[in-house]
């Protein structure tokens, strides 16, 4: 646990440090001339000579802009994956239709193809719908259902009893009705572990958001960090409030885990009939 944990405390370090000297003592290990300064031009608090004087670049930063494009994009990214997953999940683990396992092991094969094939592709639909520097150009490719999303709740709704579902059925209750009344209840833990790994991934993404959405008006937290490590106003970049802000925009990732792990922990351990 220290050497995993380290790397957060190395951030925290560099983040309370002054910029300016931080170079002075690069092997400390307590923050170089503490002070808060870093997290003060992250949120646009310091002046442009406050900044300038503690190694920062002193450019207008709106961090509160891109934290809240970061909110919106992995949102609707999740919501749409959690949706569509499960529906598609419980259709192939329960419905029968022709070509069920067919198309199933299509979805699986998709799993191997490396991302980075679909960008150029999605890249010229997004242009030719004009769509480039929006929300929807970031959220689409990634909104509705992906090959691991299905997978991961089709095994969890093929360990539920069968019975549960045929006892809901004798009372007239269709699929539709099953699966919101039933099911959906029943899943909440691997749902909301399918939810948090979902919204992570959406968080994290860097490249698509960078090649569809650069404008700064729809600019999300990854991307601006790149552009703030690469203001380097005294030949070498804001490391100080990179840390900070690169720790503020851990945090939102870190809330969640504090408030889900429990439901997480939950869905381990449940055995399908309660």
């Amino acid at each position: 646990m220290a050497i995993t944990l380290f790397p957060f405390y190395w951030m925290l370090r560099t983040a309370l440090s002054d910029g300016a000297v931080l170079a002075t003592e690069p092997s400390s290990l307590l923050p170089v001339e503490t002070t808060t300064g870093a997290f003060e031009r992250v949120f646009g608090l310091a002046s442009t000579v406050e900044a300038q004087a503690q190694g920062g670049s002193g450019a207008a930063i709106e961090f509160p802009r891109y934290l809240l494009n970061s909110v919106v994009v992995a949102t609707a990214i999740t919501a749409g994956q959690v949706v569509f997953g499960a529906m598609a999940a419980y259709a192939f683990a329960r419905m029968r239709w022709p070509g069920r396992d067919a198309v199933f092991f299509l979805f699986l094969t998709a799993l191997m193809v490396p991302p980075i094939f679909t960008q150029l592709p999605n890249f010229l639909l997004m242009r030719d719908l004009g769509l480039l520097n929006t929300y929807p150009a970031i959220i689409l490719p990634f909104f509705f259902m992906t090959p691991f999303a299905i997978f991961f709740l089709r095994q969890f709704f093929l360990g539920i009893s069968s019975e549960v579902e045929e006892a809901a059925r004798l009372d007239g209750a269709g699929h539709v009705r099953t699966f919101l009344r039933v099911v959906v209840p029943m899943s909440w833990g691997p749902i909301t572990t399918l939810a948090l790994l979902q919204y992570v991934l959406a968080w994290n993404e860097y490249f698509w958001p960078l090649l569809v959405g650069s404008a700064q008006d729809v600019r999300v937290l990854t991307v601006a960090l790149g552009i703030f490590r690469s203001q380097t106003p005294q030949g070498t970049p804001d490391w100080a409030g990179l840390m900070a802000a690169t720790l503020v925009a851990a945090l939102p990732v870190l809330v969640l885990f504090a408030v889900f792990s429990r439901k997480i922990v939950d869905s381990i351990g449940f055995n399908g009939v309660k």
